[in-house]
């Protein structure tokens, strides 16, 4: 698209076993050698989509009760630590820092009607396109999934 290049990329769930769990770290590592690359070459990058974990204790609603569990675990926060690092601005935290901002529910425990979710979709944008944000937004009202839709607009 121009000056950018956008990712719409699923981050794999590393809940199965330990091997998952690497399977996903490697998958992270990879994606982010992609990234550097990709900047190198001079395209701002976008990147969307469901990273299987939540940066923050404020992206999920029980962190106390989710700090051993694939998706919270303290080695997948880092890589999403060394994401931002390298450039990345989280573009729904860029415009809303209040708790209760969830783009996962477990269906099994209609833990959507009580709003006890995640955050783990994520619209990221590099550092150089900071100046383009206008806003992104969270729609939790928008049915059909376990997870629900997330937006980003941006000017050209």
């Amino acid at each position: 698209y121009g000056d950018f290049l956008l990712c719409n990329v699923y981050f794999p769930n590393g809940k199965k076993d330990d091997v998952r769990l690497q399977y996903k770290l490697d998958y992270y590592d990879a994606f982010l050698d992609y990234a550097l690359k990709v900047r190198k070459q001079g395209k701002k990058l976008i990147v969307c989509g469901d990273f299987n974990t939540a940066h923050n204790e404020i992206d999920l609603a029980r962190p106390k009760e989710n700090v051993n569990e694939s998706g919270f675990l303290a080695i997948e926060r880092a890589w999403m630590d060394k994401f931002v690092k390298a450039g990345y601005i989280d573009t729904f935290r860029a415009f809303n820092n209040s708790p209760d901002n969830y783009t996962w529910w477990h269906m099994r425990t209609a833990a959507r009607e009580r709003n006890v979710g995640w955050r783990i979709d994520y619209f990221f944008v590099a550092e150089s396109l900071k100046n383009n944000l206008i806003h992104a937004h969270i729609t939790p009202h928008i049915q059909g999934s376990d997870h629900c839709p997330v937006t980003l607009e941006i000017k050209a």
